[in-house]
């Protein structure tokens, strides 16, 4: 946490659980970045928190923007964003958001079967498409399914139906798990990517850009690595996969970019036992429905510190949300070390925090409000 959080926190008492971001920490990390892959161009992904203040930052700096929705491109749009420098990254589109798209400018499209490619030469003939690939996910925290994505053989097939759409086949994609804390993920699906350039350079149709996508880990409990050494696995397999034919490539860092910028302040409202000697329970005014979705199957462990008992001995809890749903419960299977003198009311900051939650954060269930977030 910075001290401009902690002196934001002191001054001003916002009633409920907060998220506090600090878009010094925002700025830092995007210069990173840039250190890191100079030779790659930064998109944004704007739905690990898509605050307007973080948006006009990031255009300001020279950040490009990967969306998942015409309402996010017109977020990027109202940031400062021109349309070149946004990308349709979802692969699930309306064929009706595409051509809206379209009309905003926007040039750039994510597809992963010939039913979308089809949707995409409809309504933005003659755009760059990109075509996602699957990905084992193996070191992340976060693995993704196969939702997205195809098998590259089947990558091939689906850029060639493309170019005969007379769209312009400009590259391939993918997501190497969110949290990804093995700075080597990247290897197998480059290696993957560039047979696909070759095949298809064989056939006359010469790719130009590799979207490494997203997954670089922010700072929860463990270590992770530096941007430095995301950028110097991923380089030297680059280098290593395409030899002197490098194309273009861009990243999509979500919670790498905003994810350590953020606390949350929560509030303890109750303290329990369900049993004679058993473990206590903790409840929280915010859990899975109120921002902390990421706890799901306690996927993702955030750093929480007590205020005021950071030197009081600890002892293992469940800890649960408020609402009236039996799955809120954020860590149960492995519970969480908090003090042993932690009382009713008292407060709690969350750390990490500034990816993935305010956007997780229901709007009403059982009648509570949306996370609060205050941009400083």
């Amino acid at each position: 946490m910075t001290d401009r959080i902690r002196d934001f926190l002191r001054r001003h008492r916002p009633d409920g659980p907060c998220l506090v971001v600090d878009l010094d920490v925002v700025r830092s990390n995007y210069l990173a970045f840039e250190r890191a892959m100079p030779d790659s161009k930064i998109f944004y992904a704007v739905k690990a928190n898509p605050a307007p203040e973080i948006l006009e930052l990031l255009a300001e700096l020279g950040s490009n923007f990967d969306c998942a929705s015409v309402q996010e491109i017109d977020m990027a749009l109202a940031a400062g964003a021109s349309p070149e420098r946004i990308s349709f990254g979802n692969t699930i589109k309306k064929e009706r958001d595409v051509a809206a798209a379209f009309t905003r400018g926007v040039s750039l499209f994510a597809v992963d079967c010939e039913a979308e490619v089809e949707k995409v030469a409809r309504q933005a003939p003659g755009a760059r498409v990109f075509c996602r690939i699957l990905c084992d996910g193996d070191g992340a925290e976060w693995a993704l399914s196969r939702k997205f994505g195809c098998e590259p053989d089947m990558a091939v097939g689906v850029l060639e139906h493309a170019h005969r759409q007379g769209l312009n086949a400009y590259g391939v994609s993918f997501h190497v798990g969110s949290q990804q804390k093995n700075p080597h993920a990247w290897d197998e699906a480059l290696a993957s990517a560039a047979n696909i350039f070759r095949t298809l350079s064989d056939r006359g149709i010469e790719l130009r850009m590799v979207n490494l996508g997203g997954g670089f880990a922010t700072k929860y409990l463990e270590e992770i690595p530096g941007e430095g050494e995301y950028g110097q696995a991923i380089n030297a397999s680059i280098r290593s996969h395409f030899g002197n034919r490098i194309p273009e490539t861009i990243i999509e860092p979500g919670r790498g970019m905003v994810g350590n910028a953020g606390v949350i302040k929560s509030e303890v409202i109750l303290v329990s036992q369900k049993a004679k000697d058993d473990i206590r329970w903790v409840y929280l005014d915010i859990g899975k429905f109120n921002g902390l979705a990421e706890t799901m199957d306690e996927a993702i462990r955030y750093p929480i510190q007590a205020v005021g008992r950071e030197e009081d001995a600890v002892a293992p809890v469940v800890l649960a949300g408020p609402t009236c749903d039996s799955v809120d419960v954020m860590y149960e299977k492995k519970p969480y070390p908090l003090p042993i003198s932690l009382e009713i009311g008292d407060e709690l900051l969350i750390g990490g925090t500034g990816a993935y939650t305010t956007t997780y954060a229901s709007v009403a269930f059982n009648g509570f409000p949306p996370l609060q977030s205050f941009v400083i």
